[in-house]
């Protein structure tokens, strides 16, 4: 139960945090913002795709997609320990989660993901918050499969079980 509450307020806490940015930008982001001149900058995009712009106009398919990868990711989470030394793990999944939700809501509701956050000395394609905390969720899994491999295997074992 305290694994459960402790998703929740941390879900809604980033997902709040999430939503309100992309109103900011859909409110205040006429033209690009410069924050580092000619490196970094504010650009409002209304992105209908996946991740870089793929996939354009295929709502559904991100939809569907979304609400399996949070059916297995909040299994993923239910089954790891509540015990201390997955705590990292838990937090990796919580902004995985919380990304993947956050996006969902803009698919659902405006039929496009809002970005705004733009590095423009490397022309990297335009992204959100959300994004950053799949991004950083996933890396830290990644990173965490190195450091505590016994203990995300444990995790991913839960996965193999259920498929018994």
């Amino acid at each position: 139960m305290k694994k459960t509450v402790q998703l929740l307020i941390c879900s809604v806490l980033l997902i709040a945090f999430d939503q309100w940015t992309k109103y900011l930008a859909m409110t205040g982001l006429k033209d690009p913002i410069p924050l580092i001149k000619e490196v970094f900058e504010l650009q409002y995009v209304e992105n209908q795709g996946a991740a870089f712009g793929i996939l354009q106009n295929r709502l559904w398919l991100f939809v569907i997609f979304t609400l399996i990868m949070l059916a297995v990711l909040g299994y993923l989470y239910y089954h790891t320990p509540a015990e201390k030394g997955y705590g990292w793990i838990r937090f990796a999944l919580v902004l995985i989660i919380s990304g993947a939700i956050g996006n969902l809501i803009d698919r659902v509701l405006r039929q496009y993901v809002v970005d705004f956050l733009y590095f423009k000395l490397i022309d990297f394609p335009v992204f959100n918050v959300a994004d950053s905390y799949v991004v950083v969720g996933c890396c830290l899994f990644v990173l965490l499969y190195f450091v505590q491999k016994d203990k995300v295997g444990q995790v991913l074992q839960t996965l193999e079980k259920k498929e018994q």
